[in-house]
C-alpha cells in the first residue's frame, strides 16, 4: 500500500526561496499544509495553538512576498513562530518544540538567520522593528523590516511607544497588526474591544 503524505507541497519546502518558486496559485495549498503540520505538532510537543493557528496564512504570505531573511521579520509573541519555523528550514525538527535539547518555543537568534529577535512575551516587535530600520537607514541598506504585532499584544504601553517613536522618525517600517482574535487568553480593555 502506498503511503501518501498529507502535505506534499510543504515537502518541497525546505526554506522561503523553495516557497517563492511555486506559483501563486499554489499558495492556498502550502497554507493549508502548513495549517495541519502546525497542528500535527504542536499535538505532540504542547505550546499554544492559537496564536500559531491565527498567522498560518499570513507567515506564508509574508515568506512569498518578502525577501526573508535579507528582509527582516519580527514576530511579537514567539507562540506565533510555530509556523514560520516550520517554513524556515526546521520543519524536521519541529517535533522537538519545547523540548530539552529541541526548538526554542520562541524565536530565537541562535536558532536561525529567520530569527532576527528573540521575542518571547509581547509587545516589543514595534521598538525591535525601528530600531532595525534605524540601523539598516545608517548603514546605506535597503532591505525591509516587518513587524507583525496581534490584537492582544498592541493593548500594551511599549508598542504605544513604539509606534509614537515610529512616527516621529524618517525610517521605513512595516508594522502588520494581526487582528484575529487568537490571543493565549481572551485580550481585555478598551484597545482590544475596539478592535473586536
Amino acid at each position: 500500500m502506498t503511503d501518501y503524505s498529507k502535505t506534499p507541497l510543504l515537502d518541497t519546502i525546505k526554506t522561503p526561496d523553495d516557497l517563492r518558486r511555486l506559483k501563486v496559485e499554489q499558495v492556498r495549498q502550502v497554507a493549508d499544509e502548513l495549517r495541519q503540520e502546525t497542528i500535527d505538532a504542536v499535538s505532540v510537543t504542547g505550546g499554544h495553538f492559537g496564536a500559531g493557528l491565527g498567522v498560518v496564512e499570513l507567515t506564508t504570505a509574508i515568506h512569498y512576498v518578502f525577501d526573508t531573511p535579507r528582509d527582516r521579520l519580527i514576530w511579537d509573541v514567539g507562540h506565533q513562530a510555530y509556523p514560520h519555523k516550520i517554513l524556515t528550514g526546521r520543519r524536521d525538527r519541529i517535533r522537538t518544540l519545547r523540548t530539552g535539547g529541541g526548538l526554542s518555543g520562541f524565536t530565537k537568534r541562535s536558532e536561525s538567520d529567520y530569527d532576527p529577535f528573540g521575542a518571547a512575551h509581547s509587545s516589543t516587535s514595534i521598538s525591535a522593528g525601528l530600531g532595525m530600520a534605524v540601523a539598516r537607514d545608517l548603514s546605506g541598506g535597503k532591505n525591509n523590516v516587518i513587524a507583525v504585532i496581534g490584537d492582544g499584544a498592541m493593548s500594551a504601553g511599549m508598542a504605544y511607544e513604539a509606534m509614537n517613536n515610529a512616527g516621529a522618525m524618517n525610517s521605513r517600517l512595516i508594522v502588520i497588526l494581526n487582528d484575529n482574535d487568537m490571543s493565549i487568553a481572551p485580550p481585555v480593555g478598551a484597545m482590544s474591544a475596539y478592535l473586536s
